[in-house]
C-alpha cells in the first residue's frame, strides 16, 4: 500500500497544503479577473454614453448641471466611487479610449485611470500593452510615466540597458493588491475596511486612545476613524477625526509606530490643508493636526496648526487639549499592557 495513503496520523501534508494553497490562490485571480473587468466595461461605457448625451444636447453648462445631479443620484443609489469627479474621468477615459476592443482587460480602473495623463496617443497606447503584458501594478506604471520610459526607449541606442533598468527597479505584485483597493471595493459597494491591513499593537492603541479622548470630556465629539479623503488618484487615510466642541474645529490624529521623522510632520501639513479644503466650514476654527508616535521606551506627541494668522487660537488649544505628557504616558501605558497580553 502506497504511504500517500497509509499515512493519517494527522500531520499536514505539504502536498496537501500546496494543492489547496494553489486552488485558492487561482479563485482569488479569477475573482479579481472578473470584477476587474465588469468595472473597467462599465465606466468605459458611462463615458460614453455621458460623452454621447453632452454632444447630442449641446449643452454649455452639462458639466455644472446634469452631471452633477447624475452624481448625486447614483452615489445615492451606488454608493462612493461615483462623484462628479470620477464621471468626469470616465469620461476622458472614453475619449481616450474610444475603441473598446483595444482595451487591455488585464488592467484596473487605476491603471487607466494613469493612462489617461499621457496624452500622446501612441506613447498611451504603448504604456497600456506594456503594463499589460509585464504586470505593472499602479505604481510601476506611473513610474514609468514619470519617468518618460517610453520616450527614453525611443531615443536611446542601447535600448536594452534602458530596459533592464527599469526591470531592476520594478517588482511583481498579487492579486491581493487590487481585491482590498478602494476603487474596487466602491465599485462593489463594500465598506472600506484600511485597518485590516495595520498591525495588531496601532490598531489597539488606537482603539483606547479614541476612548481615552472621548472620556477626558473636554468637548471631543467624535466623527471618523480611518476617514479617507482623496486627492486626485491618491487616497490618504486619518486614523482618527475628532470634532472640538468648544474650540469650534477638527482635530486630526495620526498615530505612527516608531520614531517621528520630518516627514510625518509634514504629511501631517498636508493632510490638515487638505482635510481645510475639503470639509471645514467657513465658521470654523483651523483645523489642528496631532501626531503621536510610540516607541519601545519612548512616546512622542507633536501638535500641528498652520493658520499664523490664528496664533491666539494655537495658544488657546493647549487649555483644552489633553497636554503632551498627558498623551505620552496614556500611549506608554496602553502599549505596556498591549504587549504584556500577547
Amino acid at each position: 500500500m502506497s504511504k500517500d495513503i497509509t499515512e493519517y496520523n494527522g500531520n499536514l501534508s505539504a502536498n496537501l497544503y500546496h494543492e489547496v494553497q494553489k486552488i485558492l490562490q487561482l479563485a482569488r485571480q479569477t475573482a479579481y479577473k472578473a470584477v476587474n473587468f465588469a468595472m473597467v466595461s462599465a465606466y468605459w461605457q458611462i463615458g460614453k454614453v455621458i460623452t454621447e448625451d453632452e454632444l447630442q444636447h449641446k449643452r454649455a453648462e452639462y458639466g455644472k448641471s446634469v452631471l452633477r445631479n447624475l452624481a448625486s443620484r447614483l452615489t445615492e443609489e451606488f454608493g462612493k466611487g461615483f462623484d462628479e469627479s470620477n464621471l468626469r474621468y470616465m469620461c476622458l477615459f472614453y475619449k481616450a479610449f474610444p475603441i473598446y476592443d483595444t482595451l487591455r482587460h488585464e488592467l484596473s480602473w487605476s491603471h487607466y485611470r494613469k493612462l489617461i495623463s499621457v496624452e500622446d496617443e501612441k506613447a498611451r497606447q504603448w504604456y497600456m500593452n506594456e503594463a499589460a503584458s509585464q504586470v505593472w501594478s499602479t505604481r510601476q506604471l506611473d513610474r514609468q510615466i514619470s519617468t518618460l520610459y517610453y520616450e527614453r526607449l525611443a531615443l536611446s541606442t542601447n535600448k536594452q540597458s534602458v530596459v533592464e533598468e527599469a526591470e531592476q527597479k520594478l517588482a511583481n505584485y498579487t492579486a491581493e493588491d487590487f481585491i482590498h483597493t478602494p476603487v474596487v471595493l466602491e465599485f462593489l459597494n463594500l465598506k472600506d475596511y484600511p485597518s485590516l491591513h495595520e498591525s495588531t499593537l496601532e490598531q489597539a492603541l488606537i482603539d483606547n486612545l479614541q476612548d481615552f479622548l472621548l472620556e477626558l470630556g473636554k468637548g471631543f465629539c467624535f466623527v471618523a476613524r480611518q476617514k479617507r479623503m482623496r486627492y486626485d488618484d491618491e487616497d490618504f487615510y486619518l486614523d482618527l477625526v475628532f470634532y472640538h466642541s468648544i474650540l469650534k474645529c477638527h482635530v486630526l490624529i495620526d498615530l505612527k509606530l516608531g520614531k517621528l521623522t520630518h516627514q510625518d510632520v509634514g504629511q501631517m501639513d498636508s493632510y490638515i490643508r487638505m482635510y481645510d479644503a475639503l470639509y471645514k466650514n467657513d465658521d470654523d476654527n483651523p483645523t489642528i493636526g496631532l501626531i503621536l508616535c510610540s516607541q519601545k521606551n519612548e512616546a512622542i506627541a507633536r501638535y500641528s496648526v498652520l493658520n499664523d494668522a490664528k496664533q491666539i487660537f494655537a495658544s488657546r488649544y493647549t487649555l483644552y487639549l489633553p497636554s503632551e505628557e498627558e498623551l505620552k504616558r496614556e500611549i506608554e501605558k496602553e502599549q505596556k499592557r498591549i504587549l504584556e497580553k500577547r
